[in-house]
């Protein structure tokens, strides 16, 4: 019984590692060449593939360590290159109140 909740709590990490390196291969398809460059980071394609081997790693071979390096290949992602690359590109960030509406200043009606 504890073999078996242990074979889920691993199949679950797993499965987290895995969810993590798609969001993160996601990021990295859709963020614009020239952010990279801009940012001073490696290039999209580099990225591109460290972290589709990450994903393939995930799915297709059950080793450990190698999925830890995806893992942390991805964190580095997340935590260094996808922030960089948003305050480059203008993040999605609009400057404006936070009473702002689509068309401008909303004021109440008044």
């Amino acid at each position: 019984m504890l073999l078996e909740g242990f074979g889920t709590i691993l199949w679950l990490l797993n499965l987290a590692m895995l969810i993590l390196a798609l969001v993160a291969l996601g990021f990295a398809a859709f963020a614009r060449e020239d952010a990279y460059r801009a940012a001073d980071k490696q290039s999209k394609m580099f990225w591109l593939i460290l972290l589709g081997v990450t994903v393939a790693v995930n799915l297709f071979v059950p080793m450990l360590f190698l999925q830890i390096a995806g893992l942390i290949a991805t964190i580095v992602f997340l935590v260094d290159v996808r922030p960089a690359l948003q305050q480059v590109s203008g993040g999605g960030r609009r400057g404006g109140s936070s009473s702002d509406g689509p068309y401008g200043p909303y004021n109440g009606g008044r």
